[in-house]
């Protein structure tokens, strides 16, 4: 039916439009499915075998735990890696890779799906919420399409949004769930007289509700959703509230009895362990901005987030593009607009006034979080981003409406108008979007180091690897000490082991590794090409260390790396760089000692000298030795520092002391030996000359430093460096 009819139409005219809009609506509404099917197909689905080419390290524990999945080991919540996650998408991995095997589609393919499906789950919703009239219950499937056909285009061409759904996040499952509650529980409540209410549609709708608890961290917020909007139908509360409550409750209680039920399992899991679910909360408190009271690092969210509509973006590659904001300039005019006319109509329209209280809701998650001072993060505001994408459908229908006065679509051409015009707009993004995605991001430094592809890469050549002698192989990276999606992707039956390549105890690690197998004929040690400059370098260290404890056969040549092979590894003696350690030794009054120094380069210590010449290569390493006196209860850091000919700094590097098992010195067996080793990279833009480098050992929480018994100064000079 037409949206309005202009009085002193005849009947007949009426009847006719009416006939032409039960042709015309359904017809419309394919095109536009089949719009938005190419857009999220290219989008989001297009070449997901080898875009990304990797799987992020903190992402990839939900395949490592996929796996344990496939193994019998069920969880309601996965506590033990990145900071504990939700079951849902890890269960869709472990069906995934049941089917497809460990791989890149299996990892990636779910959370697209669920993006995808986002798509038209708010296409539909917004059908729903804006297809027929809020007071009388007529159709008004005009507004309807238009709301729903761009909210969702916007959804299904946002680069930001493919950014999320190709990046195998977890989080996409919650716009995809939260926009199906909604819409089950709008469709089956009966909120209009020629609707009856569905019980069966209630109770799935209270299904989506709890399985949203399984989906992502922000989605904690959405009972509260669920709750604000059921009230705003008691405002102001009077005898119609009560007649309104007392014949809804059944309803809501079928509505909320299932939602817990679906819930109660993690629930009980989160009763029993409190601390799982407050963790990642505490890790990213608003109480850890220190340069602003509470109150104030609250308020710098709000501007932060208000200005990702339309001014500014998350600059996370990982999250989005160039940091786009979440609506482009003119898209967050109609969002704008939209907003306007929803408070307008905020007491009268329901819906209008639900994709407010979404909108904030759902942000609230991300304006709470500390953010670092990175910006806007995008996946924070993934719950919030729906209701955002209808608001501008709701702009864009409402600012037409305000053009022209009034919209009366009785005839054909009008109505293929508008199908066409919401159809090509929905084209027109998505073929923007593609461009934007696969013409300026793939193939880009960043586009391979946002995707963490260099592992990914490793992990496919060493599944090639023959498995014909017991060999371990290495990985030095110096982005992590381990890393979730090489822990997925690798099947090779060797032992095969991502280190820090920079690590303070690189040594002993390395000898601990291979000291754990029974029998090693040879180790591999992957050395990543110089052209992967996001890598940054320290494999030269472990290779070093092979070079200097073992003996070299070869090397194979591959696109991302280089594997180098060594066998007669010898493990009868402590794994150091060093030959010895030389001055100088320090005694501090904070009971703690430094016994003595040594600096190289590679497997090359550098003689002790009055001054060390560190020729062209601007890296070394220096190892030191400690010990720390009983009842010490303090927990140390150093400070290393570069001072100039003049006795200015120049460069400073702050490290925790930490021992092998990464204990603070308050925890070190007292009058035990400690060693520690630090690689340094002196900044390519430090001038060439002659510099001191200084150490001063501090308090790690009072930043007071321990001073040098009979000197009582805190500084003490290491070596004198020339650098070239």
């Amino acid at each position: 039916m037409h949206d309005r009819v202009p009085d002193g139409h005849s009947s007949r005219n009426l009847t006719q439009s009416q006939g032409k809009d039960q042709i015309l609506v359904p017809l419309v509404a394919v095109g536009i499915v089949i719009a938005l099917t190419a857009v999220v197909v290219m989008t989001r689905l297009y070449r997901l075998s080898e875009v990304p080419p990797g799987i992020i390290n903190d992402e990839g524990a939900n395949g490592v735990d996929a796996l344990q999945v496939l193994q019998g080991q069920h969880q309601v919540f996965f506590a033990e890696k990145a900071s504990g996650r939700e079951p849902l998408a890890i269960y869709a991995t472990a069906l995934a890779t049941l089917l497809l095997g460990p791989s890149l589609l299996a990892f990636h393919l779910p959370p697209a799906l669920a993006s995808a499906g986002a798509v038209l789950a708010v296409f539909w919703l917004g059908l729903l919420l804006f297809g027929s009239d809020e007071q009388s219950g007529r159709p008004r499937p005009w507004r309807g399409l238009t709301v729903a056909g761009v909210g969702a285009g916007v959804m299904a061409a946002s680069i930001g949004q493919t950014f999320l759904a190709r990046g195998g996040f977890r989080a996409n499952f919650l716009p995809l769930i939260l926009a199906l509650s909604l819409a089950l529980l709008w469709r089956s409540w009966g909120h209009t007289d020629r609707r009856k209410a569905s019980w069966w549609g209630l109770a799935l709708a209270g299904a989506c509700a709890g399985l949203l608890l399984y989906t992502y961290i922000p989605a904690r917020f959405a009972p509260f959703l669920f709750l604000l909007f059921g009230l705003s139908f008691l405002i102001p509360f009077g005898d119609v509230a009560k007649a309104r409550i007392k014949a809804e409750w059944p309803k809501a209680g079928l509505f909320v009895a299932v939602a817990g039920l679906v819930a109660a399992p993690i629930l009980t899991y989160f009763i029993l362990h409190p601390d799982d679910f407050f963790f990642r909360s505490r890790e990213i408190s608003l109480s850890l901005d220190s340069r602003r009271p509470l109150l104030g690092a609250f308020l710098n969210n709000v501007v932060d987030y208000l200005l990702i509509f339309g001014v500014a973006g998350d600059p996370n590659e990982n999250y989005n593009f160039a940091g786009k904001p979440l609506l482009s300039p003119w898209e967050a005019l109609f969002f704008w607009a939209g907003v306007g006319m929803s408070l307008w109509r905020w007491r009268r329209r329901p819906p209008y006034r639900l994709l407010l209280i979404w909108l904030g809701v759902m942000l609230l998650p991300a304006m709470l979080s500390y953010n670092r001072g990175h910006g806007p993060n995008a996946l924070r505001i993934i719950g919030a981003a729906p209701a955002a994408y209808l608001l501008v459908g709701v702009g864009v229908w409402e600012t037409a409406r305000l053009l022209k006065g009034r919209i009366s679509f009785q005839n054909a051409t009008a109505a293929a108008v508008v199908g066409l015009l919401v159809t090509c707009f929905i084209l027109a993004q998505g073929i923007l979007a593609y461009r934007t995605y696969f013409n300026e991001w793939v193939g880009t430094p960043n586009y391979y180091a946002a995707a963490d592809a260099e592992i990914a890469a490793a992990a496919h050549v060493l599944n090639m690897q023959p498995s014909d002698a017991p060999s371990v192989y290495l990985i030095p990276y110096y982005l992590s000490n381990g890393h979730h999606g090489f822990d997925y992707l690798y099947q090779g039956e060797a032992p095969a082991h991502v280190i820090h390549s920079t690590m303070t105890h690189l040594p002993q690690r390395i000898e601990s590794i291979l000291a754990s197998n029974e029998e090693v004929s040879s180790v591999k040690v992957v050395d990543w090409n110089d052209e992967l400059r996001w890598i940054g370098r320290g494999e030269e260290y472990t290779v070093a260390l092979l070079e200097k404890y073992g003996t070299y056969l070869g090397s194979q040549q591959h696109t991302f790396l280089q594997v180098h092979t060594f066998t007669d590894v010898a493990l009868d003696r402590p794994w150091t760089f060093y030959a010895n350690l030389g001055p100088p030794s320090v005694n501090y009054d904070g009971g703690i000692s430094l016994l003595g120094t040594a600096l190289g380069q590679g497997d090359t210590q550098l003689a002790a000298q009055p001054q060390i010449n560190l020729g062209p290569e601007r890296t070394f390493w220096i190892a030191m030795r400690w010990q720390t006196a009983p009842g010490l209860d303090t927990e140390f850091a150093l400070s290393l520092r570069l001072h100039d000919s003049e006795g200015g700094g120049v460069y400073q590097r702050d490290i925790v002391l930490l021992d092998p098992n990464y204990s603070r010195t308050n925890n070190w067996p007292p009058e035990q030996p400690v060693e520690t080793l630090y690689h340094m990279e002196i900044p390519p833009d430090l001038k060439p000359g002659e510099y001191e480098l200084r150490l001063i050992v501090y308090d790690y929480e009072t930043l007071q430093p321990t001073v040098e018994l009979g000197v009582w100064k805190p500084e003490a000079v290491l070596a004198f460096l020339q650098v070239e």
